[in-house]
């Protein structure tokens, strides 16, 4: 008898056999494992061998896992174009966006430099510098150095309608010590010590430029002298006057900055305030980029490669995307009065390709910013934030809303059913895996047992029936 013809024996007489090792074939494991003609067996390999055969199941379970995590990325993916593309359509919608940006240009940038901000009227000025703003700054004499002993008396500051003594040689010995207290006082000036070829100086320099910035200093102990009157700037905008007691001049043109550099009332400096027609280039040219994209990543989907389509094909989702983006494009503007040179996108210069992907003409698309931009800035906006943006805005976010966004529920499902399947080979595990295998192990242990004293009650068994297993012939 082979000793897997006897394990077999064994086993199948064993009360536990039945629940631990029912549908295995015993035969071809055992072989596999020892051997047809093997003395003993590698339990381990038995029961491991066992135990993937019991685990079938699981694979199953296992390529669904793998196919769900495949869809969830894909999804992912799409789901990702979908928001790129929604953030380029709010973007465009927006009254501070690129389409409302603007550019300031001085004809003069020695004299005048702007700044202007989203949404600022557009249109042409003329500005002439008459006096820059100064601001207040006093000096002390000169002495040896910073760290040099000053004689005991003291000064004067005048800031704001309040007088405030300072005294000197008494606790503020150095220049140093005096630039301290006066700065610790917090009177609207700042004191520094200034040091040069010369000796080294207490330099007092007003916090607030202009005329509402000017103070007084008396002597005493120390000398002062009044480097800077402080004064307003004195520009036209358009003619009309203006006082500014900062060469930083807001309020002159709403949403503009106007920064003085230099003076010269005999200059008249044009000033333009048009629309950014580069940050609007960008912008649109951004939009057919994350466009094609999200069109690129749908054709892979829908696609069959040899293997089939992509793991979201047949998905609704998927399916609705491509076909509004598909429709998205067959917008058109329509003005409530008058005309427009910019009805389409394919007035820009933006044409649809056999494969849906979107090419932007860059000459057109250059000639309708510098030529028609309000028809541009009308076509994106329409009258009241209606336009092609908002249109295609409102159809993307019902797919990327993190709330209840088609991509959302349909990512929320694959996590639920990837979850269930997890719950399931972990009960799997648990309650029949772990169980069967620690099961096995006694059972081939126990057979392993038997099967090592089987040719010694073999031996018995041939004694008893007279039969001499040692003699030949017989």
């Amino acid at each position: 008898m082979s000793s897997v013809s006897a394990l077999n024996s064994l086993l199948s007489s064993s009360s536990s056999a039945p629940s631990s090792l029912d549908g295995i074939d015993l035969s071809s494991l055992l072989e596999a494992a020892t051997g047809s003609s093997s003395a003993g067996i590698d339990v381990n390999a038995a029961v491991s061998s066992a135990v993937t055969a019991a685990e079938a199941p699981e694979q199953a379970w296992q390529t669904q896992e793998t196919a769900l995590q495949n869809q969830a990325t894909a999804l992912n993916q799409l789901n990702t174009d979908a928001t790129n593309l929604d953030n380029d359509m709010q973007s465009l919608n927006s009254l501070t966006g690129p389409l409302s940006a603007r550019v300031a240009t001085s004809s003069d940038s020695t004299i005048l430099s702007a700044g202007a901000a989203s949404g600022s009227a557009v249109g042409n000025h003329v500005i002439t510098v008459n006096s820059l703003a100064a601001t207040a700054s006093w000096a002390s004499n000169t002495v040896a150095s910073a760290t040099t002993d000053l004689p005991a008396g003291s000064f004067t500051i005048t800031a704001g309608g309040t007088a405030t003594t300072i005294t000197t040689g008494t606790g503020a010995s150095t220049l140093g010590d005096v630039a301290t207290e006066i700065n610790g006082d917090n009177l609207g000036v700042t004191a520094s010590v200034i040091t040069d070829a010369t000796g080294s100086r207490l330099a007092i320099v007003s916090n607030t430029s202009g005329a509402n910035g000017n103070f007084t200093v008396g002597s005493g102990g120390l000398t002062f002298n009044q480097a800077v009157t402080g004064v307003n700037a004195s520009l036209t905008v358009d003619g009309i006057a203006i006082s500014s007691a900062s060469n930083t001049v807001t309020g002159a043109l709403p949403g503009v900055t106007l920064n003085l550099l230099n003076a010269n009332p005999n200059e008249n400096v044009s000033l333009s305030i048009a629309p950014d027609t580069s940050q609007a280039s960008t912008a649109i040219n951004q939009f057919v980029t994350d466009y094609n994209q999200a069109i690129k990543d749908l054709n892979t989907q829908f696609t069959d490669t040899g293997s089939g389509e992509g793991v979201v094909a047949s998905d609704s989702v998927v399916r609705n995307l491509q076909s509004d983006l598909e429709q998205a494009l067959d917008y058109t503007y329509t003005p409530t009065s008058g005309t427009t040179t910019v009805s389409s996108l394919s007035s820009l210069g933006i044409t649809v390709g056999n494969d849906g992907t979107l090419t932007a003409d860059s000459a057109t698309l250059d000639s309708a910013l510098q030529n028609n931009f309000s028809d541009v800035q009308n076509f994106f906006q329409g009258t009241s934030l209606n336009g092609f943006a908002n249109a295609l805005d409102q159809q993307l976010t019902s797919f990327t809303s993190p709330a209840d966004g088609a991509f959302t529920v349909d990512l929320q499902s694959l996590t639920t059913q990837y979850s269930g399947l997890q719950t399931d080979v972990s009960n799997f595990q648990t309650n029949y895996i772990v169980p069967l295998q620690s099961q096995l192990q006694s059972d081939f242990s126990k057979a392993e047992i038997a099967l090592q004293q089987l040719p010694t009650e073999l031996n018995q068994i041939n004694t008893e029936l007279g039969l001499n297993t040692s003699s030949s012939g017989h």
